[in-house]
């Protein structure tokens, strides 16, 4: 399905000129299964940037695909951008897998500043004041061909990470932190 090493495509031309919890826990998100590759497939809501890339091949995540992450998944806000998590792309590539989606997923939210998630958690009750978006350990998605109900089952299914539902909002929260789930808006 994808070349050796060398698969990264991106429709990244806008990066390039722009220069660039609170339950009880059960454990930490563990890695996945060895696979030969792990690949991710995204789309940027907000900066209508897409990318699709193996950022894991036979048993080493790629440095130059995790920093090309970082960009895509930055505060599209601020511009900050943070290391992400490569655990959370090991969740997508599970979640992806399980869903036997073939579309990318579609990113309301990767990364966030402390300084934009202050101003969130001022604006509503159910963004977390310590979140893992700060940390580079979140991401609220959803897929084009995957019900909402089934993306949310299929992450929580798998017992990695925070899982939240948000319904009202379309998208599904997943994290690498402590195991827990619960329902918003």
């Amino acid at each position: 399905m994808f070349k050796r090493r060398g698969f990264l495509t991106m429709g990244l031309g806008a990066m390039a000129s722009a220069g660039f919890a609170a339950a009880p826990s059960f454990g930490w998100a563990d890695t996945p299964s060895q696979s030969q590759f792990r690949s991710v497939s995204m789309n940027n809501l907000h900066t209508g940037e897409s990318m699709e890339a193996v950022y894991w091949d036979g048993g080493d995540y790629l440095p130059d695909v995790l920093d090309a992450v970082n960009v895509h998944l930055r505060d599209y806000r601020t511009g900050d951008v943070h290391p992400i998590d490569p655990r959370l792309l090991d969740l997508l590539d599970s979640v992806s897998e399980l869903t036997e989606t073939k579309a990318s997923f579609e990113v309301i939210s990767g990364f966030r500043s402390a300084r934009t998630n202050a101003m969130l958690h001022e604006r509503s009750a159910e963004v977390a004041q310590k979140s893992f978006h700060v940390q580079g350990m979140a991401i609220d998605v959803r897929l084009p061909d995957v019900e909402l109900r089934h993306l949310h089952a299929a992450a929580q299914s798998l017992g990695r990470g925070g899982v939240g539902f948000y319904p009202e909002s379309n998208f599904v929260h997943l994290d690498v932190g402590p195991v827990r789930s619960w329902s918003g808006a």
